[in-house]
């Protein structure tokens, strides 16, 4: 009887361990995903102000050969 407690208890604490494991792991990717968008989202930043960089400059350019 005692050992049957034992292993009842091992059993119920090990399940909880691989809730939190799993859940760790759930929050992590999210993380990882967050992360992925986010420098996504900061390249094509990026590359608009690359754009309108060169916009600029070629406006600027023609500006002048106009004169």
């Amino acid at each position: 009887m005692k050992n049957w407690f034992v292993w009842s208890a091992v059993l119920v604490l090990s399940a909880c361990g691989v809730e939190t494991a799993g859940t760790a792991a759930t929050a992590a990717s999210l993380k990882k995903q967050e992360l992925e968008q986010g420098q996504k989202t900061m390249e094509q930043f990026q590359q608009k102000l690359d754009q309108a960089n060169q916009q600029t400059q070629q406006r600027a350019e023609q500006a002048g050969a106009d004169k």
